[in-house]
């Protein structure tokens, strides 16, 4: 069985690595997450029945721990105090908190920087704001190429809590993206 799941560790590593990555934005926090989720999914092997993909259970397994870091996160939180990484306003009528690490890079006049670059920063912080029930269903659809059945499968929840989870995460990622379509016209 060793060789059989070092086999799986090589073909779905990248693929697990990116899914975490895209729920952490943290690269050295996605690979350690990522080596948990192969751990968690070795000491489970023989557990795995068989009634799903390889892919999804490993998704599975990949985003309960992405879950459960998120509520490491909450709770540290709680105990720590706000991070100076965090969204920052200085005045609460100034518009949306400024995240620190998506401030302009000046050593590129805003010329250089095009329009679609600039809506894809948008999308992705527009993504990376939503809760993260919301964020798991549109990761696992819009960027992982999922299908509803297989994010059923990798989730843990029902068709219909699916389906509306992502529909409304598109309605708020429709909201929060809407000035960029304003201003095109």
């Amino acid at each position: 069985m060793r060789g059989d799941f070092n086999a799986l560790m090589s073909r779905y590593e990248k693929p697990i690595y990116n899914l975490i990555f895209r729920f952490l934005n943290d690269p050295e926090e996605a690979s350690d997450l990522t080596q948990e989720a192969f751990i968690s999914a070795y000491k489970a092997r023989s557990d795995f029945r068989g009634d799903a993909k390889v892919s999804t259970w490993l998704y599975r397994i990949a985003v309960n721990h992405c879950k459960n870091r998120y509520k490491q996160r909450d709770r540290q939180r709680d105990h720590e105090g706000p991070s100076l990484d965090d969204n920052w306003k200085s005045d609460e009528n100034e518009g949306p908190a400024v995240e620190s690490r998506f401030l302009a890079d000046w050593s590129y006049s805003p010329e250089v920087i095009s329009q679609s670059n600039e809506l894809m920063s948008a999308i992705y912080r527009a993504v990376e704001a939503l809760p993260i029930d919301y964020k798991i269903v549109v990761v696992l659809r819009e960027m992982e190429g999922m299908n509803y059945n297989e994010i059923v499968q990798a989730t843990g929840l029902t068709l219909e809590t699916v389906k509306t989870r992502l529909s409304r995460a598109r309605g708020m990622l429709r909201r929060r993206l809407q000035p960029y379509f304003d201003a095109g016209r």
